[in-house]
């Protein structure tokens, strides 16, 4: 199988360069080691009409990067219009911030369109299309009506809402009815699943029979496959980074006392301000642990031009200066607040270095930072994760001390008990954790997905059109008609 790997933008991750986001990481070591095309942005865009995308081609292990200059006259709308503006809220149950106009939405097709034409020039007898994430909803379809008959996938890297949620974002319907046009849709979580199950039952009013979905397109089946990392060499990191200058800068500078780390985009999603509000929370009701701990927050600013992202930047800054002018003293720092990203490679080494790993979202799709950190404990002496349970992590990692998120005072208190927890219970809870870590790699996510996709198209019979009531307002090409054939 030739396989073409398909997200928003592609990273060349080397292990001393930073890192930003979780899809990045996730999808770097496989692209290395499968032979597969990773295809995405380069982070630049083209004026004219760009009948022929122009794709930058380096090679990547045994595979290879495809840069494409995506159109400057769409890029804003797609981008930081309707999928971060619109559906990154809406996913991730923000429905208060969802903001687009039709020029969003038209420009979020358009560039969907204009990737499927891209995606042409790699297509061969034996390949499969793996696309990535909700900014390319629409990609399935749009290769359909481009004639692709190939085994095309789709994986959702964030939670899938709500029916009441996801009926939110403008068009909601056309895009879903374009997301049925792949063969295997996969999710994080079960109830992501359930939750898009919903929506095309009730919403669609279309025939499912357990994982598989009837449409006009064909059959497409729903799974589940939990992302994992690759903790063996994650734990490689950790161990060589100690001599790191930043690790050991890092080690010297806490005289002793205790560290909690936390690593995020700077991202509404991610609970940094109901984070920073717990630890102060914890020296203000139990002042004698002033001086005993510190908190490492590093946070990766992202989406800078979208207004809510900048408004939580101030407010998170603000806040940690508040909670730093009220605890702080001439010699002590509460919060040691960085806004840039580090390696995997340094970060591993800061992981190791903190006792206790304090991961918080409001609302994830996974979250590998707090798998990264249980994989970088030393297994003589581990840390302590808190860990939200609305982060799919939480489904795997149950040994970690799970939070509700919303419950500033609860969060304080567990931290507190991160703290103090005893020898034998840290590494009851973290042999247990890493057991499902290396259980559950990043090879086995892989694996799982691509075998999965192969089978949803191996020995199939034409599904039976099934077409949901009311016309579509997008329109269709005429590339292609009737059901698909499997």
């Amino acid at each position: 199988m030739n396989l073409v790997v398909v997200s928003n933008r592609v990273s060349r991750g080397k292990p001393n360069e930073p890192m930003t986001g979780g899809l990045a990481a996730a999808l770097l070591p496989i692209v290395e080691k499968s032979g597969a095309i990773w295809v995405g942005s380069s982070g630049r865009v083209r004026d004219g009409n760009l009948k022929e995308p122009f794709a930058e081609i380096e090679a990547l292990g045994t595979g290879a990067l495809a840069m494409l200059d995506l159109p400057a006259a769409h890029y804003g709308g797609y981008y930081e219009g309707f999928a971060n503006s619109a559906l990154w809220p809406a996913l991730h149950s923000r429905a208060d911030l969802i903001r687009a106009s039709q020029d969003d939405y038209l420009s979020y097709r358009e560039v969907n369109a204009f990737m499927a034409r891209a995606l042409l020039r790699f297509r061969k007898t034996d390949s499969a299309f793996w696309i990535q994430d909700y900014h390319f909803l629409a990609l399935g379809a749009e290769l359909r009506d481009l004639g692709v008959t190939q085994p095309v996938g789709f994986f959702l890297h964030t939670p899938w809402p709500s029916r009441s949620l996801i009926g939110g974002v403008p068009h909601h319907r056309e895009l879903i009815e374009a997301m049925l046009a792949y063969d295997l849709i996969g999710f994080q979580t079960e109830d992501d699943c359930e939750n898009f199950m919903s929506y095309v039952r009730e919403d669609l009013g279309l025939a499912a029979r357990a994982d598989v979905v009837i449409s006009r397109h064909g059959r497409t089946r729903l799974a589940v496959f939990p992302i994992g990392i690759d903790a063996d060499k994650f734990a490689q990191y950790a161990a060589k980074s100690i001599t790191h200058p930043d690790v050991s800068r890092l080690r010297r500078s806490l005289n002793g006392e205790k560290l909690a780390i936390g690593v995020d985009r700077l991202d509404y999603s991610k609970g940094l301000v109901n984070r920073i509000s717990a630890f102060d929370r914890m020296w203000t009701e139990r002042p004698a642990l002033a001086r005993t701990v510190s908190l490492l927050q590093i946070a990766t600013p992202s989406r800078g031009a979208i207004e809510a992202y900048g408004n939580l930047q101030n407010e998170v800054a603000r806040l940690v200066s508040d909670v730093n002018g009220r605890h702080g003293e001439v010699d002590w720092t509460p919060i040691r607040y960085l806004n840039k990203g580090f390696s995997q490679a340094v970060l591993a080494g800061l992981y190791r270095t903190a006792q206790v790993g304090v991961v918080t979202p409001l609302h994830d799709g996974m979250n590998l930072v707090a798998k990264e950190y249980v994989a970088a404990q030393n297994a003589a002496d581990p840390g302590v994760l808190v860990l939200s349970k609305f982060a799919g992590a939480a489904n795997e990692l149950d040994a970690a001390l799970l939070v509700n998120p919303h419950d500033i005072d609860g969060m304080a208190r567990t931290i507190e008990v991160a703290l103090s927890m005893p020898l034998t219970e840290r590494r009851m809870r973290y042999e247990a954790m890493m057991k499902k870590l290396q259980s559950q790699t990043i090879q086995q996510w892989f694996s799982d997905f691509i075998d999965a996709l192969h089978d949803s198209q191996t020995g199939k019979v034409p599904a039976e059109p099934v077409v949901a009531g009311g016309p579509s307002v997008w329109p269709r090409r005429a590339a292609q008609s009737g059901a698909r054939i499997h």
